[in-house]
């Protein structure tokens, strides 16, 4: 359950959702990731070390530049066990239809 903590940590702030969506398009360069933000490169970083913390981001020096990268594959065990509540919440959906049904409404 540790990874999935450290996901869920992870994903639990905006700025680090954001970095993730624009990840999610490709390889970019930190500097460039920082650009959006209303914050620091500094600040952007902490939030890129997080992430690669929870193995989330990974990231690759190149000469002074460095770049990042996301790795989703954490997120699938996030979305596995999201997933397993479907069943519960459909099955809530269901009782609420028969219910309003009964109703009338």
């Amino acid at each position: 359950m540790t990874d999935l903590d450290s996901t869920f940590s992870a994903l639990s702030h905006q700025a680090r959702r954001a970095i993730l969506k624009q990840l999610a398009t490709g390889e970019m360069r930190l500097s460039d990731l920082a650009e959006p933000f209303d914050m620091s490169q500094t600040a952007v970083s902490k939030h890129v070390r997080i992430l690669c913390d929870a193995g989330l981001v990974t990231m690759e020096q190149r000469g002074r530049t460095r770049y990042c990268r996301l790795n989703a594959i954490p997120m699938r065990a996030a979305l596995d066990w999201i997933a397993d509540y479907e069943t519960f919440w459909q099955g809530q959906f269901d009782s609420l239809a028969r219910h309003l049904a009964k109703e009338g409404l």
